[in-house]
């Protein structure tokens, strides 16, 4: 029963989730979440986080212990020529810390240097995030431009059937000659693959999005269904107004600048090498000696032998202490520190390049976008302007062959040109659609609908 329960409850949540009709919203959200490359480039600022623990963590000491035991075995010769064995066996114990004193401020050099390096990956993963939402943000108006193209050809086709439905009474009843019959017929069959053709081509828009979603289940995949006002207002931007805004919040100028202060960071690194590095260190530690062929350790002033002490007696006498300070001052390396000081600052400057090749990117795009909105705005009122005409017109063909004074081949003329021109609009509408919402994107504004 609790399998029957719980294939119910599985099968359930597919199903709703087939039917699920996604939003923008929900479509961005869930690519910035799951896309494969985000997660990618998230590991790699999980790496960065984590260098720079290792660098804040430096400043703590490094503490070990180390534990020797030696067995020996074999003859040796006295001084005075006798051969006696020499087992022995000895035991160390001590433990040792050292840490930085000085290095010219190394440690916090680096941890600044490690803290550009996580700012640019953050960065990084922010501007794989914005290119992601807008691909999926121009996908998703593919498919309603698509779908939008399909209503107007089933229309179309609709209209198709009725005069197809009437030429086949006429010419039945004598009215009308076959030619008319077969341009109907002709018609029908054309907007039928009109219609076809549009839900192809709405179902490879659907995949599409549903491949850069990355989802599983691609065939069940459909989006809402969003009115888009027919009326459309011209840009409220320009570019010179945009870019100075388009600067200050696009991720990958955030990380080119980022990358300058990490060169600069890493320049200063490489000059601790000219100075000196001074290291402290402390220890404790005991041992232990026995004899594998006597018990006698020696003898004393007197002659007397003295009996080999025991292993924890023997620890705490020899128990012993040490504390060190150590200086290791640079002299000649072969000017391969000045070198390396020399290769940091050629870094800076490509850092400083890579800024302005990313502007320049930003400032095209901008420009672009705006080029783009004018021109689609400028193509959408034209294209508005002939579907107002191709209406007219088609209106005056049907009341003419309503009338008997056209023919049926100026009717379909007239209404493919309506169906061009309402195709047209839609596709000028979703042309400006999107590069407004880029524009207003590199303005600071979320893309939505």
């Amino acid at each position: 029963m609790k399998k029957i329960v719980l294939f119910s409850l599985l099968f359930s949540s597919v199903f709703l989730f087939s039917q699920k009709k996604w939003s923008l919203q929900e479509c961005v959200s869930y690519a910035v979440d799951n896309n494969l490359q985000v997660i990618q480039n998230s590991y790699n600022k999980k790496l960065q986080d984590n260098s720079l623990e290792v660098a804040k963590r430096q400043y703590l000491p490094s503490v070990s212990g180390n534990i020797n035991n030696n067995a020996s075995f074999g003859q040796g010769i006295d001084v005075f020529g006798n051969t006696n064995r020499n087992d022995n066996f000895s035991n160390r114990v001590n433990v040792g810390a050292d840490i930085l004193i000085y290095n010219n401020g190394r440690l916090e050099k680096n941890i600044r240097k490690t803290e550009f390096d996580v700012a640019a990956s953050q960065f990084d993963v922010e501007r794989i995030k914005d290119d992601i939402s807008v691909q999926i943000a121009q996908q998703y108006l593919t498919i309603l431009l698509n779908k939008e193209v399909t209503r107007i050809s089933e229309s179309a086709l609709q209209n198709a059937e009725k005069l197809f439905e009437r030429a086949k009474i006429t010419t039945k009843v004598g009215t009308t000659p076959e030619t008319i019959l077969a341009e109907a017929e002709a018609a029908l069959a054309r907007e039928k693959q009109n219609v076809t053709t549009a839900r192809i081509n709405t179902n490879r828009s659907l995949l599409s999005l549903a491949m850069l979603l990355q989802l599983p289940d691609y065939k069940n995949f459909d989006i809402q269904d969003v009115e888009v006002e027919s009326k459309i207002e011209a840009p409220l931007f320009s570019a010179e107004q945009i870019i100075d805004k388009a600067f200050e919040n696009q991720p990958q100028i955030k990380a080119a600048e980022s990358r300058i202060k990490l060169a600069e960071a890493q320049t200063t690194l490489t000059e601790t090498a000219f100075w000196p590095t001074v290291t402290a260190n402390a220890g404790i530690g005991t041992s232990y000696f026995n004899s594998l062929v006597t018990d006698f350790a020696g003898r004393d002033v007197n002659g007397n032998p003295i009996k080999e002490s025991g292993f924890f007696k023997q620890y705490k006498d020899n128990f012993g202490q040490q504390l060190g300070l150590s200086a290791n001052i640079p002299i000649f390396n072969k000017g391969i520190t000045k070198l390396n000081v020399q290769q940091s600052k050629i870094n800076e400057d490509i850092a400083r390049n890579s800024l302005l090749l990313q502007k320049q990117e930003v400032l095209q795009n901008v420009q672009r976008a705006q080029f783009d909105a004018e021109s689609n705005y400028g193509a959408y009122v034209a294209a508005t302007e002939a579907e107002r005409s191709s209406k007219l017109a088609l209106d005056f063909a049907e009341k003419s062959y309503n009338a008997g004074r056209t023919t049926i081949y100026d009717l379909n003329i007239a209404r493919n040109n309506y169906a061009n021109a309402q195709g047209s609009v839609a596709q000028a509408k979703y042309n400006y659609l999107f590069s407004l919402k880029l524009l207003n994107f590199y303005a600071g504004i979320p893309i939505s609908l």
